[in-house]
């Protein structure tokens, strides 16, 4: 079976129909101008971003390839499931093993998941206390998101650790009022959130709050015990200018829930149903003052980030048999000199302090300084950005990050885009200090190169992106076996090492049209060809373990002359994979879809329901863990 073979079978042959048409129905209108097009009125809030930079800047200024989605958007998906709504991003798959609230990692252009740098609300929210020290997707539900953000490409420069792959922010939508979804459905799921603020000129407060709930289905493929999950959760931001230019802010956000796992009971020890369960709580908290003038913005900060993991086996006992704690504070200090009216320079300072907690272990601590700077020049015709960044680590030293990247406009809105990014990640506490940790450990480290084409933004009334990429990665931290060290005396089962070296390679293409006042269509195909390219190793030109080589979603939404009735639907194409890194277990590509529609009540409530998977098909993303088969949810939306 090759890389594409899975796009066979009748029903399979109906979802290519309905892509083929919805890239049908949007070539033609790419050849019209944008004045030819009626369009909404929409709020422009996804024309800025702040992951190029650290503050915020138009997207078209950017030289980096940069997608944004709105609020509107991410309740036109529907549900908590966040990875449906970044599935329609470019450069990005996923892996899940099992259902909500299992652990689900991202791979943007074929990196690690532990290289995507992930902010909520401006706070850094990776498990410092996991072995890679990466973020679990499945503690995060799209409740109280109002904007979603992905820079592709290492920009370690601005960011300092973990942005090799890219950077992903997500923020809070802001509300004066109150609303409220409602949503139940398949495996006696519900979600239910509310939000509500209150601003005026010189402040702004908004609270939100949710609790999700579902029986779920068995984490094991071949298991027939449902696995469920619940999780309560709560957040806010609030502002309020103390003078003018100076204003004081605070976010925080907690989260706790209770996940079923399956896991290897004895005497066979096969993978398979049993009663173990894990409990997950993370805290989180900014404190800050920003001031803005005409010539200079300053933003200083403080906050901390908590993330504890209990895991539980009832068949010995009812207290934890392991539990671990990662706790990261960090202070900052950034801003931007506006020197002339396109000439800008973008700055910071930080320092990070890190711990773990771990059963059995003693406590292990890190601290990291760094600084940045970033130049760039944001004129109308074209920009350019580049910097440098110096980091310290108390445990592997010091090192230096450069970074560059520009913009030319063409002609309208067409526009050619490059940009050069070092990355590096620094060793977990883990790593470094656990039964298998090596203090030896160096970061690892990355090139990433890319240029396109673009017209429009994502967002627009016509959008057209094509984008090629290549990232070579060096300095990859894997676990080594004691006999392939040859230290089976004093290291048992082995150590973490830099052994590794990867590239990853690949296309992005995006399209979209308002081929209408009533229709939109939208369509992204990633190609990412990762290899790991470790000399004499024995998996050396291997694609990399769960990284499809080809993934694409497309959607249309229609919005009907009855009483406002928006019908829609998606669908997602992924390509075979392989399970792990000897290329030894398959694991097959499928084709899923999901119909979903809305109706507005009155100005103020809608009503919502889809199905997803509505082909029922059967795959697995991670070889052995089950996914869910169709689905249906209906829901309520109200607006005060």
């Amino acid at each position: 079976m090759d890389g594409i073979s899975f796009m066979t079978g009748g029903i399979k042959m109906k979802y290519l129909f309905f892509v083929t048409t919805t890239l049908a129905v949007a070539t033609p209108a790419l050849a019209q101008g944008a004045d030819d097009i009626t369009v909404a009125d929409r709020v422009r809030d996804d024309l800025i971003t702040v992951v190029a930079t650290g503050s915020e800047v138009r997207v078209d200024k950017a030289g980096q390839p940069i997608s944004v989605i709105g609020s509107a958007e991410i309740d036109a998906v529907q549900g908590p499931d966040l990875t449906r709504v970044l599935e329609r991003l470019p450069g990005l798959t996923f892996a899940r093993n099992g259902g909500p609230g299992s652990i689900t990692t991202l791979f943007v252009r074929g990196a690690n998941a532990q290289q995507l740098l992930v902010l909520v609300d401006g706070l850094r929210v990776a498990d410092v206390a996991a072995p890679g020290g990466g973020y679990d997707f499945g503690n995060l539900t799209t409740g109280g998101i109002g904007k979603i953000e992905l820079l592709r490409g290492s920009n370690s420069t601005v960011w300092g650790s973990e942005a090799i792959g890219g950077v992903l922010s997500l923020t809070s939508r802001d509300v004066n009022g109150v609303e409220g979804t409602a949503e139940y459905g398949a495996r006696d799921s519900f979600d239910g959130q509310l939000t509500g603020g209150l601003s005026g000129e010189t402040y702004g407060v908004t609270l939100n709050g949710g609790y999700f709930r579902t029986d779920g289905f068995s984490q094991a493929a071949s298991g027939t015990e449902k696995d469920g999950f619940h999780q309560w959760r709560a957040g806010g931001h609030a502002h309020v200018e103390l003078t003018p230019g100076l204003t004081a802010s605070l976010v925080g956000r907690y989260t706790e829930g209770k996940l079923d796992i399956d896991g290897y009971a004895p005497p066979l020890y096969v993978f398979g149903d049993t009663p173990e369960y894990q409990k997950t709580r993370e805290i989180g908290a900014r404190g800050g003052l920003a001031w803005t003038s005409t010539t200079i913005d300053l933003n200083a900060g403080y906050q901390v980030s908590d993330t504890r993991r209990r895991y539980y086996d009832p068949t010995f006992s009812s207290e934890p048999n392991y539990e671990t704690q990662g706790q990261t504070r960090r202070a900052e200090l950034t801003g931007a000199w506006h020197a002339a009216d396109a000439l800008r320079l973008d700055f910071g300072a930080d320092h990070e302090w890190s711990r773990i907690d771990v059963s059995f272990a003693d406590r292990k601590k890190a601290n990291l300084s760094s600084g940045h700077a970033l130049l760039g020049w944001y004129a109308d015709a074209f920009t350019v950005a580049a910097g440098l960044r110096y980091d310290d680590h108390s445990r592997f030293g010091h090192k230096w990050t450069f970074g560059a990247n520009g913009s030319i406009t063409l002609a309208g809105a067409w526009r050619a885009r490059a940009s050069y990014g070092e990355g590096f990640k620094v060793p977990t506490l883990y790593q470094l200090f656990s039964d298998y940790g090596n203090e030896a450990l160096r970061p690892e480290k990355s090139r990433s190169y890319d240029a396109g084409i673009e017209y429009g933004d994502r967002n627009a009334p016509l959008h057209f992106a094509l984008t090629g990429f290549r990232r070579d990665s060096r300095n990859l931290i894997d676990f080594v076996s004691c006999a392939s060290l040859g230290r089976c005396a004093d290291r048992p089962f082995g150590l973490y090492n830099n052994v590794g070296k990867a590239r990853a390679t690949g296309a992005e293409l995006e399209l979209g049209a308002q081929v209408s006042e009533r229709l939109r269509a939208q369509a992204v195909y990633t190609y990412t060809r990762a290899k790991n390219r470790t000399q004499g190793d024995i998996n050396e030109g291997n694609d990399l373990a769960r990284r499809p080589r080809h993934a694409l979603t497309a959607s249309l939404d229609w919005t009907s002359p009855l009483a406002g009735l928006v019908l829609g639907g998606d669908v997602r194409l992924v390509s075979d994979s392989f399970d792990d890194a000897s290329a030894f277990t398959r694991n097959d590509g499928y084709v899923t879809g999901t119909v979903r529609a809305s109706l507005p009540v009155n100005d103020n409530v809608e009503v919502f329901g889809r199905v997803e998977n509505v082909a029922d098909e059967k795959y697995e993303t991670i070889a052995g863990y089950g996914t869910a088969g169709r689905s249906a949810f209906v829901g309520i939306r109200a607006r005060m």
